[in-house]
């Protein structure tokens, strides 16, 4: 089922992040993808649905430790942010030998809840995650993040992946309002870039993190979805 079609193997490698050899993301992508998936771009869409949909997204309580953005983890929890659920992704793609990279933007959501703008100390998040996938020959982007409750609730197109063409956020919602908007990207990374990701979260957001500092503040996007800014 492996296909390997990569001259870089920091395009494939397991790290400590994306531990894509631990039987958790093993069982994961397995049963994620079906034996009817023959084709690289066929099993990277499968497993896109499956970490969009089946894994829950939630800013609120994410978990920022080392531990709780390994791959492995985000299968045990069954949540987690853009960061969680890239991670996974990625460390599923490369189990598949499919060559994918981690890719970081900040983000103004025009969308975001009163309560989360107030916390975030503005409407732009930082560190944006999403992944980079190499399929039949070139690099396509994929967010495999808003689930698709959380996108029936804010009033949201869930995000399509084909394998063929990028699959980003959507600049506007089924209203015709302001969504997403890209403001700064960071580039691709072979590994999370673990200690700038939380050195930028923890300066740019310090009203969302835990009294702890190991992650963010409990919370509820799904009960927040009907105070939206533009809501």
């Amino acid at each position: 089922m492996t296909t390997q079609y990569s001259e870089d193997p920091g395009t494939l490698q397991a790290t400590a992040f994306l531990d894509h050899e631990t039987p958790e993301v093993r069982d994961f992508v397995a049963e994620a993808v079906p034996a009817t998936a023959t084709t690289p771009t066929a099993r990277a869409v499968a497993l896109y649905y499956a970490v969009r949909d089946s894994i829950r997204y939630e800013v609120y309580e994410a978990d920022l430790s080392r531990a709780g953005l390994r791959a492995s983890a985000v299968t045990r929890s069954g949540s987690g942010m853009c960061l969680h659920k890239s991670v996974l992704y990625v460390a599923g793609l490369r189990s598949l030998g499919i060559p994918a990279r981690l890719a970081l933007a900040d983000v103004r959501n025009h969308l975001a809840s009163e309560r989360l703008k107030r916390l975030l100390g503005g409407d732009v998040f930082h560190m944006h995650c999403f992944t980079s996938v190499l399929l039949e020959g070139r690099w396509v982007k994929a967010t495999p993040v808003f689930n698709r409750t959380l996108c029936r609730l804010y009033g949201l197109l869930p995000l399509e992946f084909d394998g063929t063409a990028d699959s980003m956020y959507h600049p506007f919602d089924l209203k015709g309002r302001k969504h997403m908007e890209f403001l700064r990207h960071h580039g691709e990374f072979d590994d999370l870039p673990y200690d700038r990701i939380v050195a930028e979260l923890r300066s740019a957001h310090p009203g969302l993190l835990s009294a702890d500092g190991t992650g963010f503040t409990d919370g509820s996007l799904v009960q927040e979805a009907g105070t939206s800014a533009a809501g």
